[in-house]
């Protein structure tokens, strides 16, 4: 069965829109730890917009943000590593850093993923400026374009362009939900994921 590891806020495992949470933790600026319960709800809908489109993948839960959408490098160098050592398919990070002296440390978890056969899946820029590693030859970048119908991806020569929506809430508008690039990467994840899935069976 295909993985996908989730870099972000955790999930509520019990949540209807989740499902095959195989393993997880939090990696917190003292260490790792047990708890990866989602306290903002952003890795939730994140999950959710990816077993949406790929319900029969495995789900890998790295919780790297706490009480706010922020997460030192280490934290997210951590997860990734993790992530690679429990052969996960995909690495889905709805998120990035701005800061270009990071991309150093990127580039060998890129080649080891490239090694085993791991995609990492991330922003590929953020309000107009290249975020990393999404920007990084190996990776998987994406594009947010509300123009893009939410069951569609637009995807060449490693770039990805997809809706920036996630799941729909019943009675809210679009816009007034959790709404941006992390989704279009999730969005993006969770139909590469289910393509992958499909070949497999």
């Amino acid at each position: 069965m295909c993985r996908i590891a989730i870099l972000d806020s955790g999930v509520t495992v019990n949540h209807p829109h989740i499902g095959n949470v195989i393993d997880g933790l939090a990696i917190t600026p003292h260490g790792p730890t047990p708890d990866y319960i989602d306290w903002l709800g952003h890795g939730t809908a994140v999950a959710a917009a990816i077993h949406e489109k790929s319900p029969d993948v495995s789900l890998l839960i790295v919780k790297i943000f706490g009480r706010q959408l922020a997460a030192t490098i280490d934290q997210l160098i951590s997860g990734i590593e993790w992530a690679l050592d429990h052969q996960a398919d995909f690495i889905n990070l709805s998120l990035g850093t701005p800061n270009e002296a990071h991309c150093e440390r990127f580039r060998p978890l890129i080649e080891r993923s490239s090694r085993i056969g791991s995609q990492i899946i991330s922003a590929r820029t953020m309000n107009g400026k290249p975020c990393f590693p999404g920007a990084l030859p190996g990776v998987i970048g994406v594009e947010a374009d509300p123009a893009i119908p939410r069951d569609e991806i637009r995807y060449s020569d490693g770039i990805a362009t997809a809706s920036p929506y996630p799941r729909p809430i019943p009675g809210v508008p679009p816009e007034k939900n959790l709404h941006g690039v992390s989704f279009a990467v999730a969005n993006v994840t969770g139909f590469l994921s289910a393509q992958t899935t499909r070949t497999r069976k």
